[in-house]
């Protein structure tokens, strides 16, 4: 294969249409910058830092604009042990919205109470590339208040 003739090819071809955004596949482009999410960057640099174990699990916040989900992971098995969230059964029938701070310190109080079921008081708290603000502070503050250390 000529790498010259693909490389002029994909030129010609630029210049006639521009690329999709890249999604996994295709020609990249030589010095092409391909974007990523904003809080794609800040999850990546807090998740190099944060390791779970079997032990001291890491305990990841994930917020949407519905809802929010809190996991326990063992990240040297690359499993989840526990996870809680404003769609489980016990929560939803109590709260009305699940995207406001009260939801969110009941998610909080139910992972808490299921890792000191589990013997599990010591996590790494991962905030997802979110602000320790608002519903991910609410969250963490009530698993706090119900026991769990970090």
């Amino acid at each position: 294969i000529d790498k010259q003739l693909v490389g002029q090819i994909a030129a010609n071809i630029k210049s006639v249409r521009p690329p999709e955004p890249y999604k996994g596949k295709g020609i990249r482009y030589a010095g092409e910058y391909v974007r990523r999410k904003v809080g794609k960057a800040v999850k990546s640099r807090i998740r190099a830092k944060l390791r779970g174990t079997a032990e001291r699990p890491r305990l990841s916040v994930f917020r949407s604009n519905e809802n929010i989900y809190a996991q326990l992971i063992d990240d040297i098995e690359g499993k989840t042990i526990l996870s809680s969230s404003t769609l489980d059964k016990d929560i939803k029938t109590i709260i009305k919205s699940g995207s406001n701070c009260d939801a969110s310190k009941l998610v909080g109080e139910s992972i808490a109470k299921k890792s000191l079921e589990n013997k599990i008081d010591k996590v790494l708290f991962d905030r997802g590339g979110r602000l320790y603000h608002g519903r991910v502070k609410a969250l963490a503050e009530a698993a706090r208040e119900q026991g769990l250390q970090f």
